[in-house]
Order: C-alpha cells, then sequence, then structure tokens
C-alpha cells in the first residue's frame, strides 16, 4: 500500500501547498482520502480524475471535504469519469456537501457520488482494502478515523481529533500512523485538536510502528513539531509534506 500526501496543512494552506488530503494506492485501486483545498490539483499529477476509485472523507469541515466540489463538476458535467462514485462519510456530512449546490443540483450529486455512512465497528470493504471506521473526538460535527488494511498491513488516520482512547485504539500495531498534530507546545491547547507531543503519546500507546505527522498549522515551523513529537515517541517519525510518498509496511 503506498500513502501519497496531496495536503497536509492544518485549516488553510501555506503557498504552494493544500489543506488535508491524501491518495491511497494498491494495485490498481486509487482511493482519494479526505479531499481538502487543493488537493484535487495534486491528485491529478498522479491519477487522472476519471480513474479515482473511491473516496473517504472523515468529517465535514471545509478543510477535509471542499474540492469535492469541484470533482463533481468535473464529473458531471464535464464527463471525467463515470457516475456513482463510492463516498463513504459521517452520515452528517452528505446533507452539509449538497448545500454546495442549488436545490435544483442535488439529483446530479447523488447521481455523481454514490453515499455510504461507515458504522464505527463494522468494517466494510473498498476495492481491495478492509477499511473501518473510529468516531474521533472533534468539535461541531461527526468525525471519523479510518483504520484501511490490506496484505497484512495497516494505514490509521486520525482526520481531525483531540485526544481519545479511540485514537489509541485506531492506531493499534498499525504499520503507518497518519495522525494530526495541529498544535505545538507553546499554543494554547483545544481537546478538538492534538499536539505534536500528544500524537507521539498516541503512538505510543497503540504501538504503531511509524508515526506521520500531519494537519500542521502553516505558521508552525514543521522540524519543531517532529522534535516534540520525538519526546514522546522513539519510533520512525516523518512530517508530512506534498507530493510525499509512504510506502506502508515497506
Amino acid at each position: 500500500m503506498e500513502l501519497i500526501v496531496l495536503g497536509s496543512c492544518g485549516t488553510w494552506p501555506s503557498a504552494g501547498g493544500a489543506t488535508s488530503g491524501f491518495l491511497v494506492r494498491h494495485d490498481g485501486f486509487d482511493l482519494w482520502l479526505d479531499a481538502g483545498s487543493g488537493t484535487l490539483s495534486r491528485l491529478q499529477s498522479y491519477t487522472p480524475l476519471s480513474s479515482i476509485d473511491a473516496c473517504l472523507i472523515t468529517h465535514g469541515h471545509p478543510d477535509h471535504f471542499v474540492d469535492l466540489y469541484p470533482a463533481y463538476y468535473a464529473r458531471h458535467y464535464f464527463e471525467q469519469g463515470p457516475g456513482k462514485l463510492p463516498l463513504g462519510a459521517p452520515d452528517d456530512f452528505f446533507g452539509r456537501f449538497e448545500q454546495l449546490v442549488s436545490e435544483e443540483s442535488r439529483d446530479t450529486v447523488r447521481e455523481t457520488y454514490a453515499f455510504a455512512a461507515p458504522t464505527p465497528g463494522e468494517p466494510f470493504e473498498l476495492g481491495p482494502f478492509r477499511i473501518e471506521a473510529f468516531e474521533m473526538e472533534h468539535i461541531g460535527v461527526r468525525a471519523f478515523g479510518y483504520r484501511i488494511a490490506v496484505d497484512g498491513v495497516v494505514l490509521a488516520y486520525t482526520g481531525d481529533s483531540g485526544p481519545c482512547e479511540a485514537a489509541v485504539e485506531l492506531a493499534h500495531d498499525a504499520d503507518l500512523f497518519l495522525c494530526e498534530a495541529t498544535w505545538q507546545q507553546h499554543d494554547r491547547l483545544a481537546p478538538f485538536h492534538m499536539s505534536a507531543a500528544q500524537a507521539g503519546e498516541h503512538a505510543t500507546l497503540a504501538g504503531a510502528k511509524r508515526l506521520v505527522l500531519t494537519h500542521i498549522m502553516p505558521i508552525h515551523d514543521r522540524e519543531r513539531s517532529r522534535i516534540e513529537a520525538a519526546e514522546t515517541f522513539d519510533g520512525p517519525i516523518d512530517v508530512a509534506t506534498e507530493d510525499a510518498r509512504h510506502e506502508v509496511g515497506g
């Protein structure tokens, strides 16, 4: 399984960057995991829009899904891919997304995307992947983290979450733990996001083999985040950067 970083910034993109979004690939199957602003452009550097096989969205905050809108426009009105693209997200997401379009256009959104809401604790399949959703600790909307397994390797992704036991369960023995690390130690910590040090703590408790930090605020020094995570996790640590490619379990 390969993880390609399309966007890694928290809340707004840095110059030339993008907010949360990843491409997960295995055996010819392309899974778009979160679709923050700027990720659609980067996605097309790796695969045509028409070749995306499925999407997973962690929650209904704009920095994690807004590029689904231009993707809908391209696929439906300009035939850049077949209809009924599988799209998994929390059950409160779909009404939120449909509000981006006029009431008259909502039928075409449903023609473009095949909406499905995973149930936490009930694994499901998308292409070659076996996926399980975990309810994260966030604010204002329902938020999922996803555990994605294939051929004996596991990628765990928090999306946005504050410190919680579910994030530890999500990342249990994961080969790669892609964890949000919004804050640094000098910030006033809020319970709906994690600091880099807290990401490291969760990786340690989970027994994760490798930690990749993401959702770092553009104003923060990323090396500082990596150093703070290393104070609480003694395994390999990377900071997600746009266009980085990670072999999960490799």
